[in-house]
């Protein structure tokens, strides 16, 4: 395949720059080597090598906007900005392998800024959305019942459980780098703050007398 200069800027690698969520799946995370020739392709041009970071990577930075509570307009622009982004910085990435924990950076700021630009402020409702896709914490398929008791619990935690527990079911689960570079959080604290969070999350499904809901 004849490498295609992203100085042309036509229809070269624009496509997926707006990717959704997919169905849950078992592959995972790449090999650094593998991404950082991915990158590396795609810098040249290489279409496939950036579906392929789009594949990759699509799911965190979806994951990203969701945890900042964004609707999925606004998340869909999240992710059209983030990965435009990349695509116009490719050529300067200093650690290639290293494009996921930049991806989550560059989307936590994008969502940063559509929040300060529109001044709102985070709602909460009492039922999931039906255009989000993720899922609730634990990877678990609940059924309705358990599902309603379960997301009327995890919508009472504080803001920064629900983003670090929507970040750790994005599929392929992020790394903890690019979970700590999405929230701005030391590396050391995800475990503890996740296990605090479901903790946390336990409880409030006790307090509900819905905790027996999600036993089999």
């Amino acid at each position: 395949m004849s490498a295609v200069p992203l100085t042309t800027r036509d229809t070269t690698m624009t496509t997926n720059l707006r990717p959704r969520p997919r169905a849950r799946s078992t592959r995972g995370r790449l090999p650094d080597e593998r991404i950082a020739e991915l990158v590396s392709s795609a810098r040249a041009g290489d279409q496939r090598a950036w579906n392929s970071l789009v594949q990759q990577f699509g799911g965190m930075v979806w994951s990203v906007a969701r945890a900042h509570r964004l609707r999925d307009a606004d998340a869909a622009d999240v992710s059209q900005a983030t990965w435009l982004r990349l695509l116009e910085n490719l050529g300067q990435l200093k650690e290639p392998a290293r494009v996921g924990a930049w991806l989550a950076t560059t989307a936590r700021r994008e969502c940063l800024r559509i929040l300060r630009d529109s001044e709102r402020r985070l709602v909460y409702s009492d039922a999931p959305e039906h255009e989000s896709s993720d899922m609730p914490p634990d990877g678990v398929v609940l059924l309705s019942e358990r599902d309603d008791a379960l997301w009327q619990s995890f919508t009472r935690l504080r803001p920064s459980d629900q983003a670090l527990l929507r970040l750790l079911m994005a599929d392929p689960r992020p790394p903890y780098e690019e979970i700590s570079a999405a929230l701005d959080m030391p590396i050391g604290s995800i475990g503890p703050t996740r296990q605090r969070a479901l903790e946390r999350l336990r409880r409030e499904l006790d307090s509900q007398g819905t905790l027996n809901l999600m036993i089999d």
